[in-house]
Parts: structure tokens; C-alpha cells; sequence
């Protein structure tokens, strides 16, 4: 027979509220708990696994991905919830990349400017496909002062030379750090100037620290998720 929890059982163990456990079922987050003849929920071992991978997912992944990944798990799509969990770990790859590319461009501050090879010049649409945001993120940050790209005088297009794309590289990784703009552009004029480096050092190892911790993470969701997959019917 299967053991019987009340939403105080399941709270209790996470120091949540049980409005909230009630809150995670209504939206997908866990399985559909039986009710008794009075109307009380009844919720199993499932669902108490359900909750640990959904609260893990949410540290791994936050908490948008999460739900979809257990909103997935709970409609019967593993494919799905599979597809979302691969998308986190490819953007955890992706940022370890630009990490390590920020650090070697940052190598080179002493002797100058990066000279990249011919053809490298980016107009402002290539570069936010390179970073993999929009146009108007790119001229936010440029109103921020954290890019000052140089103008194509004949159209008045802005022109992205190689230092520009490091510049905007760097932003692209600090932001996804969750620093203000204002300290990017403390940050990349630093860099562009080679006035000191100590606050990007600062910042890169703050962000290594949290690559590390995302990835940590990352393996322990994939446990609980995997307790709660085999357990279900």
C-alpha cells in the first residue's frame, strides 16, 4: 500500500509553505494528487520525489525550465523534458567557452589592442546572431557606454572591429553574471584602456565560481530527476 502524505508532510521537508506545494500541483510542477471522500489531497512517495527534482531543477536550471521540464515529465513528454535539460547543459557549455575566450583575450591587454585578421568587421546584426541576442541589446549596451563602435562614413552603419567583439563578449558574460551595466562598462573601459585589470579578475572569478556551482547543480537535479522518472508508472 502506498504511503500517504499530507502537503504538510511534503512542505515540512523543503521549509516551504503548503500553499505552495498545492501551488506546484496546480500548475504542472507535480503529478495530480487523489483526493479523499472529504476532499483532502493525498499525495505518495511520487510526489514527494516529484517536488525534491522540481526545487533541484529550479537551482540547476531556474525556475522557467524547471516547471517546463517537470510540466513535460508530468504530460508524458520525456522527450521534451530531455530536450530542455540538454538546452541547460549546452548553455552551460557555452558560457564556460566564452569564459575561457574573455580570459585569453584578456592575455594579450599588455601588448595592446587585439589585432584580428582581415574581414572581421561585424555589422551590428552579425554580432548580436554571434552573441545570440538582439539588436537592441547591442545598442543598449552601446548607449551604456560599454561598446563604442566606430561608424561606416559613407552609410553611417555601425562598424564592429575585433576589440568591439571582444568588448561585447565580455559584456555578454558579465551580464549573464547578473552584473548592472553600469559596472559592465566600468568593467570594459578597464579593459579597452588597460588602465587595470583587477576588477574584470574580480568579476571572471566571481563567474567561475558560479559556472562551478550551476554545474554542481546540474548533477544533483539530474539524480532527483532520476529518482522521480523511475519511480513513475
Amino acid at each position: 500500500m502506498k504511503t500517504r502524505l499530507r502537503p504538510a508532510d511534503l512542505a515540512r521537508e523543503h521549509g516551504i509553505s503548503t500553499q505552495a506545494v498545492r501551488n506546484y500541483e496546480r500548475d504542472g510542477f507535480l503529478p495530480p494528487a487523489e483526493r479523499t471522500a472529504s476532499g483532502y489531497r493525498v499525495y505518495t512517495e511520487t510526489h514527494a520525489r516529484a517536488l525534491r527534482a522540481f526545487l533541484a531543477l529550479v537551482t540547476a536550471y531556474g525556475h522557467a525550465t524547471a516547471g517546463g521540464i517537470m510540466n513535460a515529465l508530468n504530460d508524458d513528454a520525456l522527450e521534451r523534458a530531455l530536450a530542455l535539460v540538454d538546452r541547460g547543459h549546452a548553455q552551460l557549455s557555452r558560457d564556460r567557452e566564452t569564459l575561457n575566450a574573455v580570459r585569453q583575450a584578456i592575455g594579450h591587454l599588455t601588448t595592446g589592442p587585439p589585432a584580428g585578421p582581415a574581414g572581421t568587421d561585424r555589422s551590428i546584426g552579425e554580432l548580436a546572431h554571434r552573441l545570440g541576442v538582439t539588436a537592441a541589446t547591442v545598442r543598449a549596451w552601446e548607449r551604456a557606454g560599454i561598446l563604442v563602435p566606430e561608424r561606416d562614413r559613407a552609410t553611417g552603419h555601425r562598424v564592429f572591429r575585433a576589440a568591439d567583439v571582444r568588448d561585447a563578449e565580455l559584456a555578454h558574460l558579465l551580464r549573464r553574471g547578473g552584473y548592472p551595466l553600469g559596472h559592465i562598462a566600468t568593467v570594459v573601459a578597464q579593459v579597452r584602456t588597460a588602465g587595470g585589470t583587477e576588477s574584470l579578475a574580480d568579476a571572471l572569478e566571481t563567474w567561475q565560481r558560479k559556472l562551478v556551482e550551476r554545474g554542481l547543480a546540474m548533477l544533483d537535479a539530474a539524480a532527483r530527476l532520476g529518482e522521480y522518472v523511475r519511480l513513475r508508472p
